[in-house]
């Protein structure tokens, strides 16, 4: 059989074999602690559930316009009006089957061979493979944790050739529960329009926020800045709705008609049911509520998960201020040997911890930075406690 060359290039997933050997631990019988989880361990809060009940009962199982209903683009508008101070139309509004689509639809109709993209390391580990998917050709800058993770203005006009379209801006992040502040973005935001570079702002967790931060969209800076920012989010992360597969993006209406274009040849609507759904969980009077009780239980876990890494040894963790993930710095390690093998990155850091403490956690190579692990913070505080007893007495054997 041949395959595409585009196939070809995509890499396969890095965290596949750990993935897989943890459900087979599992399955054979072990008690595997898994800090792998890139969504809420909470339920869909109960007025967007009914929301989707009330829409099967009212027969709104149809297809729906490609690019989503009316009431769900106005929700949005609305959102986007509330919560950000931003201004668009519906033409400038296009819904898909979660915030990843959304980015994948825009890859395909905005980049091509020879274009770059310039994404910020510690990346979500499908921004470059997307990228890629498009032809296009992914510029990783790497930051680091000294400055919070975040690129700074001069990395940033450094990165910039006569080939470079856009900057993908993640706040807060996945995999580092970093966040740009106002002051920040603002930075970014004069070295993008002096160069004519497009924001990608994917703000998919703009609501899983810690100690006050207040996410601020890059896009609400300007109305230039509005027009030379696509905005990406979603409703997966925070109203826990990632079965759901809803995600959206505002840009300029001639953007928007292009992925309507592709979304037309693919998918076609997102589910109808999901829609209904997601106008509940934009408007309901309730949903703010149960945000806000997920928002603390996601604080004292983090705060539970600091104390345990400050009490290892050798592991570095910076304070997220957002997401639900934390990425632990285990390079102290690296050298060490243990029953013969020497453990000489992530990877090995990772399957070490699944065989010798049955945790499973996400080796931070796979977002390209090989000195870190992925720890999520969605799962139980008996969870974060047992687990995070068996790593340290693990790392205690080396």
């Amino acid at each position: 059989m041949k395959f595409s060359q585009r196939i070809q290039n995509i890499k396969p997933s890095m965290t596949l074999a750990i993935t897989a050997k943890a459900k087979a631990m599992s399955a054979q019988g072990d008690n595997v602690i898994g800090f792998g989880a890139g969504e809420p361990d909470f339920g869909t809060p109960e007025n967007i559930k009914q929301a989707a009940i009330d829409a099967i009962n009212n027969n709104e199982t149809y297809y729906t316009p490609v690019g989503g209903t009316d009431k769900l683009k106005d929700a949005i508008l609305e959102k986007f009006k509330r919560d950000n101070g931003l201004a668009y139309s519906r033409e400038q509004i296009i819904v898909s089957c979660g915030a990843k689509h959304s980015f994948y639809n825009l890859a395909m109709v905005l980049w091509d061979k020879g274009d770059e993209v310039i994404v910020p390391a510690p990346y979500w580990v499908s921004y470059p493979e997307m990228v890629t998917v498009a032809d296009a050709t992914p510029v990783i800058v790497q930051t680091d944790q000294e400055n919070d993770f975040k690129l700074t203005p001069e990395q940033l006009q450094a990165a910039i050739t006569p080939q470079s379209r856009a900057v993908v801006i993640n706040s807060p992040s996945n995999p580092t529960g970093s966040a740009y502040t106002r002051a920040e973005l603002e930075a970014l935001a004069e070295v993008a329009l002096k160069n004519k570079l497009m924001v990608v702002s994917d703000e998919i967790y703009e609501k899983i926020v810690f100690d006050g931060f207040e996410h601020v969209s890059i896009a609400s800076f300007s109305e230039e800045m509005r027009k030379n920012t696509v905005v990406i989010n979603g409703a997966s992360k925070c109203f826990a709705m990632t079965g759901w597969r809803i995600g959206y993006l505002a840009a300029e209406a001639d953007i928007v008609k292009a992925v309507n274009k592709i979304q037309g040849q693919s998918t076609s609507n997102p589910t109808s049911i999901a829609q209904a759904a997601c106008v509940e969980a934009l408007t309901g009077a309730k949903t703010e509520t149960a945000i806000a009780s997920m928002v603390d239980a996601f604080t004292q876990r983090r705060n539970v998960l600091m104390d345990r890494y400050a009490a290892i040894d050798g592991v570095k963790c910076y304070k997220p201020v957002g997401s639900f993930y934390s990425f632990p710095d285990f390079s102290a390690y690296y050298g060490r040997t243990y029953k013969g093998k020497t453990l000489n990155g992530s990877l090995d850091i990772a399957d070490f911890l699944l065989e010798e403490a049955k945790v499973a956690v996400v080796p931070g190579i796979a977002f390209g930075a090989d000195a870190n692990q992925r720890l999520s913070f969605a799962t139980s505080l008996q969870n974060i406690e047992e687990g995070l007893d068996r790593i340290q007495k693990a790392l205690g054997l080396l």
